[in-house]
């Protein structure tokens, strides 16, 4: 049998620990599993990729995130067809 060394933040690994703890397992049984799974797959078993919007999107994303250009609120969904119909109305 092997030892593997491996750094992980602090955080990471007690989530990490819980999760595993939570479905019956350790933290070694559960990279045996990650490990056979990659052989048994040929790869990462699972899609690792960085999420790539257009400029149109990105620029949508940090105004929502800046609070710019958000829609009014509404308290009822009648109050939401009033403001719509009176849109309707002023196009």
């Amino acid at each position: 049998m092997a030892n593997i060394s491996i750094r992980v933040d602090d955080n990471i690994k007690l989530q990490a620990q819980e999760l595993f703890s939570s479905l019956g397992m350790d933290m070694s049984t559960a990279m045996n599993i990650f490990l056979r799974q990659s052989i048994a797959f040929g790869g990462i078993p699972f899609v690792i990729r960085k999420t790539e919007y257009n400029a149109e999107t990105e620029q949508a994303i940090k105004e929502a995130q800046n609070g710019v250009n958000l829609s009014e609120s509404y308290d009822s969904v009648a109050e939401l067809r009033r403001a719509l119909n009176a849109e309707d109305q002023s196009s």
